[in-house]
C-alpha cells in the first residue's frame, strides 16, 4: 500500500511548507487547512498501523515523520477545543445592562437572499450588527433595520470590501479609516453600553492572501498588527471584530493577540469555523471577535446559512471590569514579538506606499 506512505509524506511536506516564514499566498495559504491536514494524516497513520503490508526502514521513517507532523498540527489547533484551558471565563452573574451582543456576517456581495440575514437578526436581536461585502443593494435591503438600529455607519462598496454597522446602542467618535489601502475600509467607533460604559469597537476586513485577491499577506498582517499595536498603547476596553481573512491559529493572529493583549473566547471551547459555508469538509475560522480582558463570556455560536460563503457569528459578552481581568490575564508580548510586529507593520506601510506610487505613475 505504497499510496498511504506517499500521502503521509505529502502531509509532512505540507506541514513543513507552512513553517516557511514567507508572505506569498502559496506559503501562507497552508495556515488555513490544518484541520484537514490533521484529519488526513491521522487516517494515514491509522491505516499504516492497521494494514502493515511490510515493515522496513522506509515505512518506519514515514511513520516517524508523520507523527512529528501530526503533533505539530495538533499543537496548532488543540487550543480551540474543550481539551484546552479556557482563555475567557464564563460570566457568573446575569447583568443585562453590562452585556454586549454582536452579530458579524460576511454576506457575499452577489448573494441576494437578504431575508435570511434579516431573519437571523430578528431572531437573535443583537445590539451590534456588522455586515461585510455589502454594496448599495444590500444597504437598501437592510434599510428596514434602521427603525430598531438608529445608529448606522454606511460604507457601501462594489469591490467586495463594503461594510455597514448597525447599532441599537449609541455610537461616539465614529471614523471610517483606510489604514493601508484606499480600497479597504475599517470602522473605528465607541459604543456605549446600557450601564454607560464606553467600549471601543474596531471593525476590520483586510484582503486575504490568494491568487485572486492579494498575492501576499503583507498588508493583511500589517493592518491587523497596526490595530494591535494601537490597542497596546491605549489600554482600553475594546472589541475587534470582522472577517480577518486569517485563521485563529495562524502565527499572525496569535502575534496580534500578544501585541494587543486581547482574548479569544473560542480558546478552550470550539473552532467556530465560518468559511466555506457550502463545503463541510473545507471549513476554517475566518470571522472573529476578540476583546479586552475586562469582558466575560456569555455565548458564541455559528448561525445558519444565509446564502453567503460565510456563516454569521453571534457573540454575547459581559463587561465585568477588574474582576474579569483578575481571572483571565492578558496575553503578553515579548521583546521579540514587538520587534516582529514592528517589522511587519513597517513592511506593510512600505508596500502600501509603493502601491500608491505605482498607481500614480501609471
Amino acid at each position: 500500500m505504497l499510496w498511504i506512505e506517499l500521502v503521509s509524506l505529502l502531509m509532512v511536506l505540507l506541514t513543513l511548507w507552512s513553517l516557511i516564514p514567507r508572505d506569498e499566498w502559496w506559503f501562507r495559504g497552508l495556515d488555513f487547512p490544518r484541520l484537514q491536514i490533521l484529519a488526513l494524516g491521522a487516517a494515514c497513520f491509522i491505516l499504516m498501523l492497521v494494514f502493515p503490508a511490510r515493515w522496513d526502514i522506509w515505512r518506519g521513517v514515514c511513520l516517524l515523520l508523520l507523527s512529528a507532523a501530526l503533533a505539530w498540527q495538533l499543537n496548532m489547533v488543540l487550543p480551540y477545543t474543550p481539551l484546552w484551558r479556557k482563555q475567557v471565563h464564563k460570566a457568573r452573574d446575569y447583568k443585562p445592562e453590562q452585556r454586549l451582543s454582536l452579530l458579524v456576517s460576511n454576506v457575499l456581495t452577489p448573494n441576494r437572499q437578504h431575508f435570511r440575514l434579516l431573519e437571523q437578526v430578528r431572531l437573535h436581536q443583537p445590539d451590534i450588527l456588522l455586515t461585510l461585502e455589502t454594496d448599495r443593494v444590500w444597504e437598501q435591503a437592510l434599510s428596514g433595520l434602521e427603525r430598531d438600529y438608529p445608529h448606522v455607519v454606511r460604507v457601501p462598496l462594489d469591490n467586495l470590501y463594503g461594510m455597514h454597522l448597525y447599532s441599537r446602542l449609541p455610537l461616539r467618535n465614529t471614523e471610517v479609516r483606510f489604514l493601508l489601502s484606499d480600497e479597504i475600509p475599517s470602522i473605528h467607533t465607541t459604543v456605549v453600553l446600557r450601564c454607560g460604559k464606553p467600549v471601543k469597537l474596531y471593525c476590520l476586513h483586510p484582503k486575504p492572501p490568494s491568487p485572486t485577491e492579494a498575492r501576499e499577506s503583507t498588508l493583511r498582517d500589517a493592518e491587523l498588527l497596526l490595530v494591535g499595536d494601537h490597542l497596546q498603547q491605549q489600554d482600553e476596553t475594546c472589541v475587534v471584530m470582522g472577517d480577518l481573512n486569517d485563521v485563529a491559529w495562524s502565527r499572525t493572529t496569535r502575534l496580534f493577540q500578544r501585541i494587543s493583549g486581547l482574548l479569544d473566547p473560542r480558546v478552550g471551547r470550539q473552532f467556530v469555523n465560518t468559511f466555506h459555508a457550502d463545503y463541510p469538509l473545507l471549513r476554517w475560522s475566518l470571522d472573529h471577535v476578540f476583546h479586552s480582558a475586562d469582558f466575560s463570556f456569555v455565548d458564541m455560536r455559528r448561525l445558519p446559512h444565509v446564502g453567503s460563503d460565510h456563516f454569521p457569528v453571534f457573540t454575547v459578552l459581559q463587561y465585568d471590569g477588574p474582576l474579569a481581568e483578575l481571572l483571565q490575564p492578558e496575553p503578553e508580548a515579548t521583546a521579540e514579538d514587538q520587534q516582529e510586529a514592528d517589522d511587519k507593520i513597517a513592511e506593510g506601510i512600505e508596500k502600501a506606499e509603493k502601491t500608491v506610487s505605482d498607481v500614480q505613475i501609471v
